[in-house]
């Protein structure tokens, strides 16, 4: 398994890192089996298995349902968990509170929270000062939807680009350990990456982040919405309605059970 130092490593070697987010026992079997260096389990579950609108529906206690079944099946990977709108904005003992609970009760490794204004930083500190490895998150940070206006590329404007890029080095020296960068510039991301001593990971942030993290049912094609970072790598959505179908037609038409399914057949008539 990974630890927060390695993935410094792999950014000084030139090893790009790969990040799966999963939400589930299933999906983070099948994201260790497919070799991915770190899996997030994030507060978009609010959304991708829950049915929420967005993700400031989300509680701790679901960030720690959904993590302890992710690290049930991901048992020997590196496991990030978010950390939910609303429970790191009040204070620092709530927030160090909140992360211990994610750390201790669900088994994970890190926790990841949004935002780099003051009291993002001063929550950060807060939870690196419990020896809890933390991740930052800059850009597009969907717990900020109603402020931004909606799920909008942030920094293209000279003013959101200098902040961000300020706000990248506060994070870093507040003591995280990797930054994920979400739905900016291309150029953007690269310059923070060429900054940064620490990796960045990039989710609609162009090429030349040290990582990268799609969402475990976008890449096999099983979520509603298709952004314009996602590639999508098979089309299950539409094959298991598919299959579902079948399954209904063969009932329908009793085709489904025949007597291969059954544990005990009754003696055919003679």
């Amino acid at each position: 398994m990974h630890n927060s130092r390695t993935f410094g490593k792999m950014k000084k070697q030139g090893e790009k890192i790969v990040m799966v987010t999963a939400y589930d026992y299933p999906s983070g079997k099948y994201a260790q089996q497919g070799e991915v260096d770190a899996i997030l389990v994030g507060d978009s579950l609010g959304m991708v298995v829950l049915g929420y609108q967005n993700t400031l529906s989300v509680t701790v206690d679901d960030i720690i349902h959904h993590s302890k079944a992710v690290r049930r099946g991901a048992d020997s990977t590196f496991v990030i968990a978010d950390m939910p709108y609303m429970s790191f904005h009040f204070n620092n003992e709530e927030t160090k509170r909140n992360a211990g609970r994610i750390i201790v009760e669900a088994g994970v490794n890190a926790v990841k929270l949004e935002g780099g204004k003051p009291n993002r930083i001063e929550a950060i500190k807060a939870i690196v000062d419990c020896e809890i490895p933390v991740v930052g998150h800059l850009g597009l940070t969907p717990q900020s939807i109603n402020s931004f206006g909606g799920y909008v590329v942030q920094g293209k404007n000279e003013a959101q680009f200098s902040e961000i890029i300020r706000q990248a080095e506060l994070i870093q020296q507040a003591g995280a350990f990797m930054l994920v960068l979400e739905a900016i510039p291309e150029k953007l991301g690269k310059e923070i990456t060429a900054m940064l001593d620490i990796p960045t990971i990039g989710i609609g942030a162009g090429r030349f982040t040290d990582g990268q993290v799609l969402v475990y049912h976008d890449i096999l094609g099983m979520a509603d919405l298709k952004p314009k970072f996602v590639k999508q790598y098979a089309s299950l959505g539409q094959d298991i309605s598919g299959y579902i179908k079948n399954y209904t037609r063969e009932v329908k038409s009793r085709l489904f059970p025949d007597k291969e399914h059954v544990y005990i057949p009754l003696e055919e008539d003679n």
